[in-house]
């Protein structure tokens, strides 16, 4: 089943793509693996899956043994006193949501000698819920994060309001991609990759249309996540 559900959305990434004139070699597929059993990860990689996205350090320490051939991003909220263990376990934060953790990161990255590639987490909606950097503020923010040595900052990460028509979601993606520009475009980024890591199952396509680079679907590959 889990195989059956990776050809299909790698079907529909391929047809996002083709919509817009883009190559699926572009999108890095990111398998949200919260809470998922170690068996259905193991079918995902078996039929082909490479990147994994974990929300949290201890279960990502808990399953790594366990999956090797696998990479492994972390996707969730990130407190700053885990982050030793973060830029241990992973290949990339997309969760980078204030400076603070940014600069931890750098300093827990070098202390491995380890490029740590980053995305800073960007509050689209403005949502008093949801954690990121401010839309209105982003580029002042980020300005000082451009000299960061051992985290790179390849680029942004949204979670959207939430809405009850998938096409709706456009508009927020389109603002991020807008903010990557804007970001992008600055001097001092200009090593930047520019990479977008948007839209989950009920919105990947559209998020793709829009300029995803990386896409994080969970639900739509494992199944409903067990109950906490």
């Amino acid at each position: 089943m889990v195989a059956e559900r990776l050809a299909d959305i790698r079907e529909r990434i391929a047809a996002a793509c083709a919509r817009v004139g883009r190559s699926p070699d572009e999108i890095t597929l990111v398998g949200a693996a919260k809470r998922q059993p170690i068996e259905k990860m193991r079918a995902a990689r078996d039929a082909g899956l490479r990147v994994v996205g974990e929300n949290r350090v201890q279960e990502a320490e808990e399953k790594q043994p366990r999956l090797p051939g696998l990479e492994w991003h972390l996707i969730g909220p990130l407190q700053s006193n885990k982050a030793k263990r973060a830029a241990s376990l992973f290949s990339a934060v997309h969760s980078i949501d204030r400076p603070k953790i940014a600069r931890v990161l750098d300093r827990e990255a070098a202390r491995l000698d380890k490029t740590l590639p980053g995305f800073l987490e960007v509050n689209v909606g403005r949502e008093e819920s949801k954690h990121g950097f401010d839309p209105e503020t982003l580029t002042e923010q980020a300005r000082p994060l451009a000299e960061l040595e051992a985290l790179r900052i390849v680029g942004l990460m949204a979670i959207p309001p939430w809405e009850t028509e998938a096409q709706r979601a456009r508009e927020w993606f389109r603002r991020l991609r807008e903010l990557r520009d804007e970001v992008c475009s600055r001097p001092e980024w200009s090593t930047c990759s520019g990479w977008l890591s948007m839209g989950m199952s009920g919105d990947f396509e559209i998020a793709i249309e829009e300029g995803a680079t990386h896409v994080r679907v969970g639900t739509s590959l494992f199944g409903e996540r067990p109950a906490a």
